[in-house]
């Protein structure tokens, strides 16, 4: 019989089981986030950690009317440490007691901002892939001239073959629709040109698949210059391009950010424009700002896990736990097994 979602006997509240000893911010930041997430969006959040530490940071806090408790989880896995070996012989991290939750049902998502590879490990091996998904995508959200779009894999997979871009575009499709609001979202194929005979071998035999799935709206390649300019809602390639292309896309957007102000506040004039330009620039560093999207989900598993990158501040916990609690909420998973399932 199936289970009734967490969500439903909480009076819509989702539950969520966030990793409290995740992150460079460490204990203090990711109670901070944990706290402001579930008072702005009316989460049931589960921190879990070292419960003595977590506790120490939670009663800095007024909690009142917060549905926010502890779970204990004695071990941590630092960022240096080998996923292989924290999944064989960590198995009371906070990561994999977390994500523990949501495998037995008592936390219907979980969100890191912990050991990227540690996370996705024991995402794969305790929840198991979706049917039909042979590797996992992390589906990272970007802004972009039309508004937003979607650009996976960022990591999860340096290797990948045609048929698991496929899957990607599949994954991507369906989250664009549930999460962006797109009603039929424009797959494009990151290459180094728009011409189908354009790229190595993955691209160019990933392009004629995708030409074969009905349910992807494929537009044809798109390249580096078209990730931010809007135009596909969802941009697929290998794990290794995709971790460039944001870590590109984030360094760049910090050092516009940097010397626009620096430029305008050079002289008397400039810092008088600086102060008028003010609201505006609040709105385009928000715009491009990584904390305000939150986290990326890993698309593909058996649960909803939501990665945060690793110098997420209090703020960027807040919306990678609000993401989390989006995907439950609008049925991802259940829409992502249903779109595989047709291909």
């Amino acid at each position: 019989m199936e289970r009734t979602p967490l969500w439903l006997s909480h009076r819509g509240r989702v539950t969520v089981a966030l990793d409290a000893m995740g992150g460079d911010g460490g204990v203090a930041v990711t109670v901070e986030g944990a706290v402001a997430a579930a008072r702005e969006f009316g989460l049931c959040v589960v921190l879990v950690g070292i419960e003595d530490e977590v506790a120490r940071e939670l009663s800095r806090f007024d909690t009142r009317g917060v549905n926010i408790r502890i779970r204990h989880a004695p071990e941590v896995v630092e960022m240096h440490e080998s996923p292989s070996v924290a999944l064989r012989k960590k198995k009371d991290s906070s990561i994999r007691v977390a994500i523990d939750l949501v495998r037995e049902g008592e936390a219907e998502a979980m969100v890191s901002a912990g050991n990227t590879g540690a996370v996705m490990a024991t995402g794969l091996v305790v929840l198991g892939p979706l049917a039909g998904v042979e590797r996992p995508a992390i589906a990272a959200q970007i802004p972009t001239l039309g508004g937003h779009a979607i650009l996976l894999d960022v990591g999860a997979n340096v290797d990948c073959k045609p048929r698991h871009l496929v899957q990607f575009a599949i994954m991507g499709t369906v989250y664009a629709r549930k999460m962006l609001g797109k009603g039929n979202p424009r797959v494009g194929l990151l290459s180094i040109g728009e011409e189908e005979t354009k790229g190595n071998e993955l691209t160019k035999e990933a392009f004629r698949s995708l030409e074969e799935v009905p349910e992807v709206d494929f537009i044809g390649n798109v390249e580096g210059v078209d990730v931010f300019n809007g135009k596909a809602d969802v941009v697929v390639c290998d794990g290794f391009t995709g971790n460039v292309a944001l870590k590109m896309g984030e360094s760049a957007a910090e050092m516009l950010i940097t010397l626009f102000k620096r430029e305008l506040s050079q002289d008397l004039l400039g810092k008088a424009g600086l102060f008028l330009l003010r609201g505006l620039l609040e709105r385009f560093r928000r715009r491009i700002d990584y904390t305000e999207y939150g986290g990326a989900p890993l698309l593909g598993v058996n649960g909803v896990v939501v990665i945060s990158h690793g110098r997420s501040t209090a703020k960027a916990i807040k919306n990678g736990v609000r993401v989390a609690g989006e995907c439950v909420k609008n049925r991802m998973l259940e829409s992502i097994r249903e779109g595989i399932a047709q291909n």
